[in-house]
C-alpha cells in the first residue's frame, strides 16, 4: 500500500477518542508498504538502537570512584577510573562506589542540619539512649560521638553485609559502650582523645571481622557530661573530691615539712650521742693509759713519784684558794693577826 499523507491524517482522525485504534497487523502492513520508498527510516531505527546500546555499554568512572560490575547479578570485576566498556543493561550492571569520600555517622546528636553524608536517627529518644552510658565507677554519662569512615573494599561493602549502615551503627555503639564501661567518669570527661582512640581500634577490629569493607578514619568525642537531672549531685561529688584532694595536699605538705625535719633532728642527736660516746671512750682510754704510765714510774721510784705528784696537785690547788696564812705553832696570841685580812691600801 502506497504511503499517502492524507490517508494518514484520516487514520489519525479515526484513532481519536471514540474511534477504533489501529491493529498491529495494519501498522506492519503500512511499514511494509514504505519499503523501498523510505530506506532512511531503517537507518534511523538502526542508529537509535546502536546509540541506545552504546550509551549503556560505554560509561565513565570518576577519579575518586571505582565501578563494581555485576553480570546477571553476580559480581565479576572492579573497574578503575576512566572510560570503560560493559555489556548492555540487563546483562551487566555497574555500581559506582566513591572510595575517597569521607562519610560520617553521628551518635547521640540532635543536630538539625541533617544531610545525606551526616545521617542519624530522627527519634529524640534514640539519641538519648545512644548517648546515655554507664561508666566503670557506676556513673551515668552523656557521651555523644561521631564516626568518620571511608570505603576500603567496595566488594565487601556492597555484598558482604545486608544493611551496612545499621551494622556500622550497632558495632560503633557496642564498641563505645565497652570502652566507656571500662573507664571512670573523670576519664570520660578529661581523656576524650584516649577514649576515642581505643573505641576506634575496637570498632575497626569488629568491622574487619564482619567483612564490612569500611576503614574507620577517626572517632570524634563531643562534649561529655552527666544527665541534667543528676548534674547538681555530680557537682557536689566533684566539690567533695576536690576538697578531699586539697586536704590531702595540705597534709602531704605538712608531712614533708615536719617529718624530714624530725628525721634530721633525730639523725643529729644520734650523731651527737655517737660523738659523745666516742669522746668519752677515747678520754677513758687516754686516762687509763696515763694512769698506767704513772704507775710504771711510781713503781720504779715510789718516794720521788709520790712527792712529785703531791707537788703537782698542790701547785694546781693553791692558786684557787685565795690568801693563805702560815701560823707558827708556838704563837700564843692571835691579835697580831687581826689586820692580816686588809690590803695595802687600807681596804679590806
Amino acid at each position: 500500500m502506497a504511503w499517502d499523507w492524507d490517508k494518514l491524517q484520516q487514520q489519525k482522525k479515526k484513532n481519536t477518542p471514540g474511534g477504533t485504534p489501529p491493529q498491529m497487523a495494519e501498522v506492519l502492513n503500512k511499514l511494509k508498504g514504505t519499503k523501498g520508498k523510505f530506506p532512511g527510516l531503517w537507518i534511523i531505527i538502526i542508529v537509535v538502537i546502536v546509540l541506545y546500546f552504546g550509551s549503556t555499554m560505554i560509561y565513565t568512572i570518576g577519579v575518586n570512584e571505582v565501578g563494581v560490575v555485576q553480570k546477571f547479578g553476580k559480581f565479576v570485576r572492579i573497574e578503575q577510573p576512566g572510560l570503560n566498556v560493559k555489556l548492555p543493561n540487563g546483562i551487566e550492571k555497574v555500581t559506582k562506589v566513591n572510595i575517597k569520600l569521607t562519610f560520617k555517622e553521628e551518635f547521640g546528636s540532635t543536630n538539625p542540619n541533617m544531610t545525606l553524608r551526616s545521617r542519624y536517627s530522627a527519634n529524640a529518644s534514640s539519641h538519648q539512649n545512644e548517648s546515655l552510658m554507664l561508666t566503670g565507677d557506676l556513673f551515668v554519662g552523656v557521651v555523644p560521638w561521631i564516626v568518620q569512615y571511608k570505603i576500603k573494599d567496595p566488594y565487601n561493602y556492597l555484598f558482604k553485609v545486608r544493611d551496612i549502615r545499621a551494622t556500622l551503627r550497632d558495632l560503633a555503639e557496642s564498641s563505645m559502650r565497652l570502652i566507656v564501661g571500662d573507664s571512670s567518669i573523670d576519664e570520660i570527661i578529661s581523656k576524650r582523645a584516649e577514649i576515642a582512640n581505643k573505641a576506634r581500634k575496637l570498632l575497626q577490629h569488629e568491622l574487619d571481622e564482619a567483612q564490612a569493607g569500611i576503614r574507620v578514619d577517626k572517632i570524634l568525642m563531643q562534649k561529655t557530661n552527666v544527665p541534667e537531672a543528676v548534674q547538681p549531685s555530680f557537682n557536689q561529688v566533684n566539690q567533695a573530691i576536690q576538697e578531699k584532694e586539697t586536704k590531702i595536699l595540705k597534709a602531704n605538705e605538712a608531712y614533708f615539712k615536719i617529718i624530714p625535719a624530725a628525721k634530721g633532728n633525730a639523725d643529729k642527736t644520734i650523731k651527737s650521742a655517737e660523738g659523745y660516746a666516742l669522746d668519752r671512750v677515747n678520754r677513758a682510754k687516754g686516762d687509763a693509759a696515763r694512769f698506767l704510765a704513772l704507775y710504771e714510774e711510781y713503781s720504779k721510784a715510789k718516794d720521788v713519784t709520790r712527792r712529785r705528784l703531791y707537788l703537782e696537785v698542790i701547785e694546781e690547788i693553791l692558786p684557787k684558794m685565795g690568801n693563805k696564812y702560815v701560823v707558827d705553832s708556838a704563837q700564843k696570841n692571835f691579835l697580831p693577826l687581826l689586820n692580816l685580812g686588809k690590803s695595802e691600801g687600807g681596804k679590806k
